[in-house]
């Protein structure tokens, strides 16, 4: 039932091993974050970097992209980055390995989930039901698409195990090209791609997961312990740049948040990035603030015991420090 991901152990044992830090260069003012993907999911990140917000704050952010919760995670853990942008999950994941160093979420960027139900053939008035016996393109196991995906659909009455077929041996950066060339009935897709396979007659968009499972802390920046110890002005200023970034993205249009991001969307069309911020932005994904909420935080925990995936509850306040999340609104209202 608990299984461990390879990937994730094997960064452990080097975390408990070596004892790296992860130390950031330039005397704690530059800092190189990891982002799992690449996704319009992120815009209050990439606002951050294109306003110029961590430079205001004297921070010099390098943007790399580990493609993937594990990867993400080894990377942090080893100390190839200091900073992961990643689901909350991962970090119970290290916690309940033990780890001495634990990873601790510090900044939330979005508070649901940003998947979306795309299906191959949209005839008539959707309803959960019609996924009774269907073919359906999931996520990796244990990450948090599949695992908030399942919560809804058992909050539906559908046994992802046993009412339909679930495939979950695709990569995630092959699952949008494994529904395009026809395998699956039904996916589950993050923007820009929903958008996208709606304009291409690929696929329609009929329900939102993020709508249906609720506020979770679905996507948080998070260090090392160690890292945050040692680099607490650091962390401070980072959080400061991401509560400017989400307070902007709150304020002005989907269309100047698709602007803004286009850069990192080069082969995105402008009206698919702004569909894509406007669908967010309607559903509440964005965070308002960097803070982690207790609420949202049992939801998680009721979402990963559902799928199976949680050795027992664990507290916020064990792997989440929302001090710099609250300084960061405390000193912007004065």
């Amino acid at each position: 039932m608990f299984k461990r991901n390879a990937m994730l152990l094997m960064a452990l044992l080097l975390l408990l091993t070596s004892g790296l830090t992860g130390c950031a260069g330039g005397g704690g003012a530059k800092i190189r974050i990891g982002e799992v993907t690449r996704s319009v999911f992120y815009a209050p990140e990439y606002v951050a970097l294109e306003k110029g917000f961590f430079k205001e704050e004297g921070l010099n952010v390098e943007l790399q992209t580990t493609a993937g919760g594990d990867k993400t995670m080894t990377a942090l853990l080893s100390g190839a980055i200091d900073v992961a942008l990643v689901g909350a999950e991962t970090s119970i994941y290290v916690y309940q390995q033990g780890a001495e160093d634990p990873v601790i979420n510090f900044a939330q960027l979005t508070q649901t989930d940003g998947t979306f139900l795309v299906a191959r053939d949209a005839t008539g008035d959707f309803d959960w039901s019609k996924l009774n016996g269907s073919v359906f393109l999931g996520q990796r196991k244990g990450g948090m698409p599949q695992m908030a995906g399942e919560f809804t659909l058992k909050k539906h009455g559908i046994d992802p195990h046993a009412d339909l077929e679930l495939i979950q041996n695709i990569e995630f950066a092959n699952i949008a090209a494994a529904f395009a060339s026809g395998t699956g009935q039904y996916v589950q897709l993050f923007e820009p791609q929903a958008s996208i396979f709606e304009r291409e007659g690929k696929g329609h968009v009929v329900a939102s997961f993020g709508t249906e499972s609720g506020q979770l802390p679905y996507t948080v920046f998070m260090t090392k312990q160690s890292y945050m110890n040692k680099h607490k002005d650091a962390v401070q200023k980072f959080t400061n740049a991401i509560y400017k970034a989400q307070m902007w993205v709150g304020s002005h249009t989907p269309e100047e948040t698709a602007k803004t991001i286009a850069p990192y969307f080069k082969d995105t069309d402008m009206d698919i990035l702004t569909s894509s911020v406007k669908r967010y932005l309607e559903q509440g994904t964005y965070a308002t603030t960097p803070a982690l909420h207790e609420d949202a935080w049992n939801n998680l925990l009721d979402v990963m015991e559902s799928a199976g995936e949680l050795k027992e509850r664990v507290e916020m306040a064990k792997v989440v420090n929302n001090d710099f999340a609250e300084a960061a609104v405390k000193a912007s209202s004065k």
